[in-house]
């Protein structure tokens, strides 16, 4: 299997087995909703996660491209991500640290992304019907406000996923059914 979307969760269930702090108790508890909703697609208890005032930085995407201010602008970027159907994705984390103020998950991103989705980007793929792998490696901060919801959605890749993608049709038995 090369995307399961349970992995991205599995270190917060860990975690969550043996926090004690309520405080950090309840902030994993958040992360755990909202990497389940953004898997199901459930854009009401995703939304659910994130405060009025959202401030979103996708540090790879150059001049600010990446920021995202305001729940309703974090809102589109998800509906559109939706509709993208680049939703199976897994973040095979290797570190999870976690504060009163903020998380941070750092590990291996790899994303499904559909021919046709990546066609109308402009990526020469040879089968529109099929799935394509984004792979880098991914840091995200995930500060957390004074209303105990997230803030934020702080991304730092370290290459660039799309770098030859076409190269990497996935088969599929190779995307996990949740």
């Amino acid at each position: 299997m090369v995307i399961d979307q349970r992995v991205t969760w599995e270190k917060v269930e860990e975690r969550l087995k043996v926090e004690s702090d309520p405080v950090l108790r309840r902030n994993l508890e958040l992360l755990l909703q909202h990497q389940q909703a953004e898997a199901s697609l459930d854009m009401e208890k995703l939304m659910a996660t994130v405060s009025e005032h959202a401030h979103y930085h996708m540090h790879s995407i150059p001049n600010g491209g990446g920021d995202l201010i305001g729940k309703s602008t974090v809102q589109k970027f998800y509906e559109d991500f939706a509709a993208s159907g680049a939703e199976k994705l897994q973040l095979d984390t290797e570190w999870l640290v976690v504060d009163r103020h903020c998380i941070v998950t750092e590990g291996t991103m790899r994303m499904a992304y559909p021919g046709a989705t990546l066609a109308a980007r402009g990526v020469p793929v040879d089968d529109v019907d099929a799935h394509y792998l984004y792979e880098a490696r991914m840091c995200v901060l995930w500060p957390i406000g004074d209303d105990g919801l997230f803030t934020g959605e702080d991304t730092y890749t370290s290459s660039d996923g799309f770098l030859d993608i076409e190269n990497r049709k996935l088969s599929p038995t190779d995307i996990a059914a949740i």
